[in-house]
């Protein structure tokens, strides 16, 4: 099935904050369910979660017409390291709510978080991805992330339908043609 691209009337990205928490770890817990979102076997506690993502590219996209309090989806970023050297290198989390999968939320809300950090100064994106998700490779790629390699068998799923399998992850990346250029 093609993914449709919602116009811009119909998707609106904004900042997230601390009241879409309940919305935004929802979401969150779907893409635990399916087993091919993460290694997380538990959705993080707000604080847990406001405290590991940068406060500086953190979105979330609503559809015309939806419930108020109703994502379609959320954007953030994690530091992947505390030296200085690194401060322009963040890790993508990108989850798109179960109702709305295939709808292009999810191509919306990355170009808005690619904007958004390089706004901040970020230069380097990565993400790490199940070879078995390919809409998220695909949604990736399809924004200019290119894949370095394949970790394999890097960990063993807890939870899930892949429950107790070594798991391999894709990882990708995307460097900024803005930031850090010079």
């Amino acid at each position: 099935m093609p993914e449709i691209e919602p116009s811009a009337s119909a998707t609106t990205i904004r900042a997230m904050t601390a009241d879409d928490a309940v919305a935004v770890l929802d979401i969150y817990a779907e893409g635990i369910a399916t087993g091919d979102a993460t290694f997380a076997e538990t959705v993080p506690e707000w604080d847990a979660f406001d405290h590991a993502h940068l406060a500086e590219a953190r979105l979330v996209a609503e559809l015309a017409g939806a419930p108020v309090g109703r994502l379609a989806g959320w954007a953030a970023l994690a530091p992947t390291s505390a030296r200085t050297v690194y401060a322009g290198v963040c890790e993508i989390s990108i989850y798109v709510a179960a109702q709305t999968r295939g709808q292009g939320v999810g191509a919306v809300l990355m170009a808005a978080v690619v904007r958004a950090s390089e706004a901040a100064g970020i230069w380097t994106l990565q993400a790490g991805i199940f070879p078995e998700n390919k809409a998220s490779i695909r949604l990736h790629e399809g924004a200019g992330f290119r894949v370095l390699g394949t970790r394999s068998r890097v960990g063993r799923m807890a939870h899930g339908p892949r429950i107790g399998q070594w798991r391999d992850v894709v990882l990708l990346e995307r460097r900024s043609t803005t930031v850090g250029a010079d």
